[in-house]
């Protein structure tokens, strides 16, 4: 049901994969500002790291599932 209603919005599995590997980026992108900006200490990186590294796991199984509604 909302892999239907995503595909009707006109989203496709090419823009939950590209947002999968954007999410990756800016894992490392966070984890990197966070280090150097934060002064709560590499814990708190570490956490804002993991924290936006899980959304490319759900992104990857959403264009999955996008890709086989698709066909």
């Amino acid at each position: 049901m909302i892999v239907k209603k995503l595909h009707e919005s006109g989203i496709r599995s090419e823009h939950a994969y590209t947002a999968a590997f954007v999410s990756i980026g800016l894992s490392v992108l966070s984890w990197c500002a966070s280090r150097g900006v934060e002064k709560k200490g590499e814990e708190r990186a570490d956490r804002w790291g993991i924290f936006v590294g899980e959304w490319a796991p759900t992104f990857f199984g959403l264009g999955l599932a996008l890709s086989t509604y698709e066909k």
